[in-house]
């Protein structure tokens, strides 16, 4: 009685089998972008903190790279824009002096205006003669030209100066410019996490020697994971972007877990079947490369196996 009952138990778990093949449209594995995250700056490796399978938010600072040179050239440049300072002339010494004639000249000038007013009355009452009043404005005429020499020698002394310092502040911004590039340079030695997701592999760690462009680690976004399948031409017709579907992986206990996702991309051209099918007939069979996007519970892995409903009645 006992075989009997084995070829029955036997023949219903093969059936059962054969009827899930058939329930789906397309099978394929699970992928996700995946990034390399490279030495932006060469030196020596001060820190790099991060572990595969773990998750990095985007932006987080997580390692260092040795920039103590670029540091250095930093400061050497900043002290040469303070030299610049020191070498800025000023005119106040030489304008003093003669700001303090000027000052003295004004006085000349009050007293010799008064002169020349009292004396003009004189010459009118016939108190004064005509030569006096000539000789007070020849005088009063003199120290107004002497005026003006004074201050054509401040402004000219002012000029010079002008000059001198816009050639010494010349060199002022192209140093500016350097320290900007050289900060650019240093900031460049932080290592910084570029999009969230998890670690799939660490190429370099703590103590090593980079140069600029050596990976450092392989990180990809999991919380959408992509399932890229493959339909025939006879499915072309049925399918669209962003159309919704099922998805279904093993879950491990005999059974299936199903998921929501959407088709977001369809090839364009046809390619054999994937070299995974062993067979000839299939091989020889013309398919077309699709990407349904799903949303990760945590569960859903790289490479793991899933397959796909196209119609939500199934």
């Amino acid at each position: 009685m006992k075989k009997p009952i084995f070829i029955a138990a036997a023949f219903l778990l093969l059936s059962a089998c054969g009827n899930h093949q058939n329930d789906f449209d397309a099978s394929g594995s699970f992928e996700a972008d995946e990034i390399i995250v490279s030495a932006q700056q060469s030196g020596q490796i001060l820190s790099l903190n991060i572990k595969e399978g773990e998750h990095l938010n985007k932006g987080e600072v997580r390692g260092k790279i040795d920039v103590t040179n670029l540091e250095l050239q930093k400061e050497q440049t900043e002290a040469r824009i303070q030299s610049l300072q020191d070498k800025l002339n000023t005119a106040i010494p030489q304008t003093e002096v003669i700001e303090k004639q000027i000052s003295v000249l004004r006085s000349q000038l009050s007293y010799l205006q008064h002169e020349q007013q009292r004396i003009e009355n004189l010459v009118k009452a016939d108190a004064a003669t005509q030569k006096q009043l000539d000789d007070i404005n020849a005088r009063l005429e003199e120290a107004r030209r002497q005026m003006g020499v004074y201050e054509q020698q401040i402004a000219l002394s002012r000029s010079n100066v002008h000059t001198q310092n816009r050639s010494v502040l010349s060199e002022e911004e192209p140093l500016q410019k350097s320290v900007a590039q050289i900060e650019d340079q240093i900031s460049k030695g932080n290592i910084i996490n570029p999009v969230s997701g998890t670690v799939l592999l660490q190429y370099a760690f703590a103590g090593e020697m980079v140069s600029t462009g050596k990976a450092l680690y392989k990180i990809a976004n999991t919380d959408t994971i992509t399932l890229r399948a493959y339909v025939t031409g006879t499915q072309l017709p049925t399918i669209k972007t962003g159309q919704n579907v099922t998805v279904q992986t093993d879950d491990g206990k005999g059974g299936f877990k199903t998921y929501k996702g959407t088709l977001s991309w369809i090839s364009e051209k046809a390619e054999f079947t994937p070299k995974t099918i062993q067979t000839k007939e299939e091989r020889q069979n013309l398919v077309y490369a699709i990407k349904i996007r799903v949303p990760n519970d945590g569960y859903l892995k790289i490479g793991m196996y899933g397959e796909v409903n196209f119609s939500s009645k199934k």
